[in-house]
């Protein structure tokens, strides 16, 4: 087992996990790398969350908020180190000699690896409203936070809407046969497709206020 197989977002520090992702090896990869920007805008948003006073006809859902995005980050890191390994057995179906036995692994690990991304997309989808209602209603003090919280969630859905693609075109059969086989898992990239725009949309209302470029 190399350095890069043994390290996890759970039990590694952020030097050690970087550095592995910065091996050519793939696990963690680029799925484990939207894990990781999913569980900092889960934690930008916990933050954003605990620093704003709501009126009391809010503080219900300002609650609400806090505690998903709270339980978001743990549980995007558990996904980022779910991905890493799907990345390995991924890895290794590549690895295995010519032959009809390869090319069902390479389909079980191509979609395997389909659906750790959707899971992580699925997250990341639900995690939209809750900072664009802070977008609105947070402390403004803080909005800068809140469209950094944006970018590393659109990174995370980026990441998750491209491997979930890319992962299911890999199972070596054309896209007319992928969406009959996977329909959920081919809605989840349209979806996925949505979500980036919402977050476009809602970073674009917050600009001036987060990076005012003309003098008042």
């Amino acid at each position: 087992m190399n350095d890069s197989e043994s390290v996890t977002t759970q039990q590694s520090t952020v030097e050690e996990w970087t550095r592995a992702l910065a091996e050519s090896s793939g696990s963690p990869g680029g799925g484990a790398g939207a894990g990781v920007m999913l569980s900092i805008a889960a934690s930008l948003t916990s933050m954003v969350a605990g620093y704003t006073e709501a009126e009391k006809n809010q503080q219900e859902e300002l609650a609400g908020i806090h505690s998903r995005a709270r339980e978001l980050r743990q549980t995007a890191l558990q996904l980022a180190d779910d991905d890493a390994s799907a990345s390995n057995a991924f890895g290794a179906a590549f690895r295995l000699d010519p032959g009809s036995e390869r090319e069902k692994a390479i389909h079980r690990a191509s979609v395997d690896a389909a659906k750790a991304s959707a899971v992580l997309g699925e997250r990341a989808i639900d995690a939209v409203e809750d900072l664009g209602w802070l977008a609105s209603n947070g402390n403004p003090a803080l909005i800068a936070d809140v469209v950094v919280g944006f970018g590393a969630l659109r990174a995370a859905i980026t990441g998750a809407r491209t491997n979930v693609s890319f992962d299911l075109t890999s199972a070596g059969t054309d896209l007319e046969h992928v969406r009959e086989e996977h329909p959920h898992l081919w809605d989840t990239v349209s979806r996925l497709s949505d979500a980036l725009r919402r977050i476009d949309e809602l970073t674009a209302g917050v600009d001036k206020k987060a990076a005012p470029t003309e003098a008042v």
